[in-house]
């Protein structure tokens, strides 16, 4: 499939609405006017989506926007398990949630985490689910902290051999993962409420928290999700996400040449830090290729305009939509 020739025939708010990843709306017309005015590249579903509802009307629904979208989208949850699922967090789609990773490895360790991916990705998809943000490469050996119950462990050997395996298992039932949060999260306040400063050294991070995505990349991890910390070794002023000197990590150090996407840009660790500007163009300066977010209606008017006014080149943006296309091909996404 020749990605140059769909992109010869794709407007500029086409390409921009690709880069997003956005919260599905609630209201029905909404949700269709995201896929018909807005391009987006893809929808995020919480649990929220699935309660009250059957698996055959989440079907109809995600069936209705793959028939009204000009370029098929990502359908996307996350579902690491344990306290994060959404489906299987009610009885309609599955007599019980998902476990989570460290419920796995005491139920049989690696062999476990594989007939889990394999059974949790055949699960996602016969609903018509693509993308699980999934596998948390994180470790914390704090049970109190923040990312604590999402963790497989806080060995950066175990976790590693985690890492590899669920993305292995899910590159070949081809669903789009993505390993997160990069570099490491480590036991960090939530940046879903807080602004988050990491002063660990980068000896830590090179010694334990990169080791797992060293081997997520290595396994051909597709995505890879940038946290909100502000990560004073490698940027001490920006979050992560928003930090072009991270991306270059990312990219030169780690070797990375696939996806690079933000968490949600509608987090407080990026809203109390941005204020009122849309952290889009930043996002896409600093190098990233999908944008989390919720406001899409202000983030894509944002790229757009730095677009026109020369911020960002549009060649940075074919970049990004020529990968975003590529990858939706190589799952099966892209028809």
């Amino acid at each position: 499939m020749d990605m140059q020739s769909i992109m010869n025939q794709m407007t500029l708010e086409e390409k921009v609405g690709q880069l997003i990843v956005a919260r599905r709306p609630q209201d029905p017309a909404v949700a269709m006017e995201a896929v018909t005015k807005y391009h987006l590249g893809g929808f995020t579903l919480y649990a929220c989506d699935f309660e009250h509802r059957t698996p055959d009307e989440i079907k109809d629904l995600l069936n209705s926007y793959k028939e009204a979208a000009k370029i098929p989208l990502f359908i996307a949850a996350d579902c690491e398990g344990g306290r994060v699922i959404r489906a299987s967090k009610y009885p309609a789609f599955r007599e019980s949630g998902f476990p989570s990773p460290r419920q796995l490895d005491a139920m049989g360790g690696l062999d476990a985490v594989m007939a889990d991916t394999e059974e949790k990705a055949r699960f996602l998809l016969d609903l018509g689910v693509n993308f699980n943000y999934a596998p948390v490469c994180d470790m914390s050996g704090n049970p109190e902290c923040f990312i604590y119950d999402r963790t497989y462990s806080n060995d950066p050997v175990a976790t590693a051999a985690y890492a590899e395996a669920v993305v292995s298992v899910m590159n070949r039932e081809h669903i789009v993962g993505s390993i997160k949060h990069f570099p490491g999260y480590g036991d960090n306040v939530d940046t879903h409420t807080s602004i988050a400063h990491d002063d660990r050294p980068l000896s830590q991070f090179l010694e334990k928290d990169l080791k797992p995505f060293e081997a997520g990349i290595k396994a051909g991890a597709p995505i890879v999700m940038v946290a909100h910390n502000i990560v004073s070794c490698m940027d001490p002023d920006c979050p992560a996400s928003l930090s072009p000197a991270v991306h270059k990590f990312l990219r030169e150090d780690m070797g990375f040449d696939g996806l690079i996407m933000t968490d949600s840009l509608d987090m407080n660790a990026i809203t109390l830090y941005t204020g009122d500007q849309a952290s889009a163009v930043a996002a896409v300066l600093s190098g990233n290729d999908l944008l989390c977010c919720s406001s899409y209606d202000k983030q894509m008017p944002a790229v757009l305009e730095a677009v026109m006014s020369g911020v960002i080149s549009e060649a940075r943006i074919d970049a990004s939509v020529a990968k975003i296309l590529a990858l939706k091909a190589k799952m099966g996404i892209l028809d």
